[in-house]
């Protein structure tokens, strides 16, 4: 075998070089008292470790880790996720210039291993890469199946389900209900009997498509070593991490081809009424650039990832703002009283179903949906961006490539912004304009700019007509005697913050 040995002439050489390089590096980073190129304005930063960077700093909640370095470093931090700069933005004035001063420049997605395996290789609008693909499918998602007048044309469907899902607490009357496993069952009815014409809980596929979309949340926010030290991807086989992903993405793919087939046979027997499958089936090409309308024509996979949009849009949104808004009601029972006599003051019998335009006359629910949408935005933090070339935020200089991640939830609870920002005081906006579309930077659970959500509509409209039938047809009361002040209030890990522990409540119907 043949021995290593070490030239010494030749390590000296190389060592010197080295420190010449860093040198030139130096000479050119720092401006000369005289003039010459500036040096560099980074923003705050922890100290890190070698290889690693702050990834050691980020936990398994990263949205509460990160507030708690912010409030040492400032609200705007540079971190580094292995040599990947990571630009954490915590405060209202830093969000606005990344999402609407440079929102072109800040656009982009990274392109997380995640995204890539479980989103079709990121066809979707969420994270699919900006530019005329991007705006292509996009306008398809806004223009066809989430626009107003599509909201509206779903409104019978968001009322039977809720008829359905008032049903099921009133039978279970008196006794504890999980209303956690309830509210994610509810949305991802509503959501399949919109984007298919049937309800998932009736089938087997459907409730393995439940299963799925919460273990793909939580991928989603599993921070993945290999997508910030390429070196160090080996990790994700030994850890399970890779095999989760392949399985879950085999998987979901199973239940959607299955259930195109289906779609594609009703349209044959022409024995449903259009859904969004429909419309999507309609544009559907098995190969768009051979066609004459190819701008407005989708593939296969683009298909299946718009649809995959609603669900994550839809039911994980959905579903964990209404575990959060009535655990705070159920946390403050004044409160849910003062919004059960607003209900029912404007729904004066038991029996009377609650409309749309009914939900414009509710003030105060409203006032308590964004409350809970402050303090417990569903993405606490936003779907990260990344940088297409250098810029200047708040006076720091920022690299092309260096990815973005809003704390939302350290927004919502900024007390620059906001006072007495942990308390749940609903009151806050009865006489204030500070609305959660993308315009009022002190409040984005939905996020702004190009790449804000574009259902923030259908998601709403949904959350308030739930809660206004909770809130009209049952009184409450925590489980097992827990006091409101007792009340677990962890969040588990993933994408979106659902409770740690099940949300339990009795409901006792009101006469």
């Amino acid at each position: 075998m043949e021995e290593f040995e070490l030239n010494l002439p030749t390590f000296v050489t190389s060592l010197l070089s080295l420190l010449l390089l860093w040198c030139i590096t130096r000479r050119i980073l720092v401006k000369p008292a005289g003039g010459g190129l500036k040096k560099l304005v980074r923003p705050p930063s922890p100290s890190k470790l070698p290889i690693i960077g702050n990834l050691h700093q980020v936990g398994s909640l990263p949205h509460r880790n990160l507030h708690s370095l912010a409030k040492k470093h400032g609200p705007l931090m540079l971190l580094h996720f292995g040599s990947v700069p990571v630009l954490i933005v915590s405060s209202a004035d830093s969000a606005r210039e990344i999402m609407k001063t440079h929102d072109l420049i800040f656009a982009n997605r990274p392109a997380f291993k995640a995204f890539e395996k479980l989103i079709y290789g990121c066809t979707d609008v969420v994270t699919a890469p900006y530019g005329e693909y991007w705006r292509q499918i996009k306008s398809i998602l806004v223009l066809q199946l989430l626009s107003n007048k599509r909201v509206q044309s779903l409104r019978s469907i968001r009322e039977e389900e809720t008829a359905l899902f008032v049903n099921k607490i009133r039978e279970s009357s008196g006794e504890v209900v999980n209303l956690s496993a309830i509210f994610a069952e509810f949305t991802n009815d509503g959501i399949g009997r919109s984007a298919f014409g049937r309800r998932f809980s009736d089938s087997e596929n459907g409730k393995k498509f439940l299963r799925l979309m919460m273990d793909m949340m939580e991928l989603f926010g599993y921070i993945n070593i290999g997508d910030f030290i390429p070196w160090l991807s080996w990790i994700g086989r030994v850890n399970g991490f890779d095999k989760r992903l392949d399985t879950t993405a085999t998987e979901i793919d199973q239940v959607f081809e299955s259930t195109i087939q289906e779609c594609l046979q009703a349209q044959k027997d022409q024995n449903n009424g259009e859904n969004i499958m429909d419309i999507l089936l309609q544009i559907y090409h098995p190969n768009p650039n051979t066609t004459a309308d190819a701008d407005a024509s989708i593939d296969r996979d683009t298909l299946k990832s718009l649809i995959l949009d609603l669900f994550i849009g839809g039911t994980d949104t959905i579903s964990t703002t209404l575990e959060w808004v009535m655990t705070e009601l159920l946390r403050h029972p004044t409160i849910m009283e003062k919004l059960q006599g607003e209900v029912r003051e404007i729904i004066k019998q038991e029996e009377e179903e609650i409309t749309d335009d009914d939900l414009e006359k509710m003030h105060y629910l409203k006032a308590v949906v964004k409350e809970a949408l402050r303090v417990h935005p569903p993405l606490p933090l936003l779907v990260p961006r990344v940088a297409s070339k250098d810029v200047q935020i708040k006076g720091f200089d920022i690299s092309a490539g260096t990815v973005v991640m809003i704390n939302a939830w350290a927004i919502g609870r900024d007390p620059v912004s906001w006072d007495d920002p942990e308390k749940f005081m609903p009151e806050r906006f009865l006489n204030s304009s500070i609305d959660f579309r993308g315009l009022d930077f002190e409040l984005i659970p939905f996020g702004a700019g190009r790449r804000g959500c574009p259902g923030i509509t259908f998601a709403v409209v949904a959350i308030e007509l739930v809660l206004a039938n909770l809130m009209h047809k049952f009184d409450w009361k925590l489980a097992d005697g827990v006091q409101g002040k007792d009340l677990d209030m962890n969040e588990s890990p993933g994408l979106t913050a659902h409770r740690a522990l099940p949300l339990l409540a009795v409901a006792s119907h009101t006469k």
